[in-house]
């Protein structure tokens, strides 16, 4: 059997997590420069507010409903999301972590009589120790689960987990289930689907062989497995990553090569931690900019430039400065520009590469050590990006969030501070 965790409303949950005062209202939080929504409460949605709707269309249900709104503290996530995870690894044996606010947990090794309570006890650790609510499915497959943990989330009854370990339960919960709610069916193959008079989840593990072999492909035929209860999607690693990218929209345009220059630099900061984290090394780059193709009272440009490194590297001071190449090569005066990005064009193997014929072995070593230093220093309590490229200005300076929450859980400075004093 496996289980799907899921956290409920996460962002939102995160933010009531250290301000119990919205804790029954309506909240929202929105993406990067407070764009659109991204995460809403149940009592926001039963207002009418729907995911992704932009801020400008709500501005007016907001203020009228009373509804609380934050801009997104990803740092914050960030770090609550490893809390979760934590308690779910001391608790299960093996889980594989899905997505920020997702896992898989193994109960292979569990009493299959004593999964409900299991699964009720875990769900109950995670709110006590993380102060974040949970729903978690059970069943024989990774599909199943998530039809399961679905259940787990929308009826009250089940207390937060529900498992599906019988015949019975599998195609009633199936039969409940509309199809586009299937994990693995998209809305292109939900509408051709459809047109086959494929409604529910039920009707598509009812299909027979032949008909399945006409209408999918191999993804298709996986999930179709699946929801018949024959585990055959796993957690495989991916396949060595070929690209990365680090971009932003800007808050306000920026009309300075010093401005676009330090963005860049951050981008390469956050690109070079992440290439040590996997052992990658960027063999090439590309820094693009674009004006604002919305605003044509105002000229337009979008440029593009490409450089290939000398040697393999995840060097951030390499990367920097290869990319602040770049964009001098493109930049240009008198555009307002309102988004630039840097993309690592090709990754490899940091343990094996190419290196140049004219660089220093010792000169390797000292850069590597170095960069090793700074992510120490940036992992500990003194601060993200501590130590950074003197070119370097934080991406958050150039992004426009009107309603931060503050990093409560990662900063000294942002500790919740609580009035013990008792009456006058």
């Amino acid at each position: 059997m496996i289980g799907l965790i899921d956290c409920n409303n996460f962002f939102v949950s995160c933010e009531r997590v250290f301000n119990p005062a919205v804790r029954t209202k309506p909240v929202i939080v929105f993406s990067n420069n407070d764009g659109c929504a991204v995460a809403i409460s149940n009592e926001a949605k039963a207002l009418g507010v729907k995911r992704g709707d932009p801020y400008f269309k709500i501005k007016g249900a907001c203020n009228a409903y009373g509804i609380e709104i934050y801009s997104g503290n990803h740092k914050l996530y960030g770090d609550m999301s490893t809390r979760v995870m934590a308690v779910l690894s001391a608790i299960v044996p093996e889980i594989d972590i899905y997505s920020i606010d997702e896992a898989f947990l193994h109960f292979e090794t569990f009493d299959r009589s004593t999964l409900q309570s299991t699964g009720r006890d875990i769900v109950r650790k995670v709110r006590r120790f993380t102060g974040i609510p949970t729903s978690l499915g059970i069943a024989e497959t990774r599909t199943l689960a998530k039809v399961a943990a679905r259940f787990a989330k929308k009826y009250p009854g089940y207390r937060s987990c529900c498992v599906i370990d019988n015949e019975e339960k599998r195609r009633k919960a199936l039969e409940l289930t509309p199809l586009r709610e299937i994990w693995g069916v998209g809305r292109r193959l939900s509408r051709k689907l459809n047109d086959h008079g494929i409604i529910t989840g039920l009707q598509l593990a009812d299909l027979p062989v032949d008909a399945v072999e006409d209408l999918f492909n191999v993804s298709g035929k996986k999930t179709w497995m699946e929801l018949n209860g024959s585990p055959c999607i796993g957690f495989e690693p991916d396949d060595q990553q070929k690209q990365m990218m680090c971009s932003r929209s800007f808050g306000k345009f920026l009309t300075t090569f010093d401005d676009l220059a330090a963005a860049v630099a951050a981008f390469a900061s956050t690109v070079g931690r992440k290439m040590r984290e996997r052992s990658l090394c960027a063999v090439s780059l590309s820094v693009f900019l674009y004006t604002d193709g919305f605003r044509s009272d105002l000229p337009q440009y979008y440029n593009t430039a490409h450089r290939t490194l000398s040697e393999p590297t995840a060097d951030t001071l390499t990367i920097t400065a290869a990319a602040t190449d770049a964009l001098r090569s493109i930049f240009r005066k008198g555009f307002a520009y309102k988004k630039a990005g840097l993309m690592i064009s090709e990754l490899t193997d940091s343990n094996h590469i190419q290196q140049s014929l004219f660089s220093n072995p010792a000169d390797r070593e000292r850069r590597r050590r170095l960069m090793e230093t700074v992510d120490s220093i940036n992992r500990c309590t003194i601060g993200h990006d501590t130590v950074h490229s003197g070119s370097y200005s934080p991406i958050d300076n150039f992004v426009r969030r009107e309603k931060p929450s503050r990093l409560f859980s990662t900063r000294l400075s942002d500790i919740i501070t609580i009035n013990c004093n008792h009456g006058s």
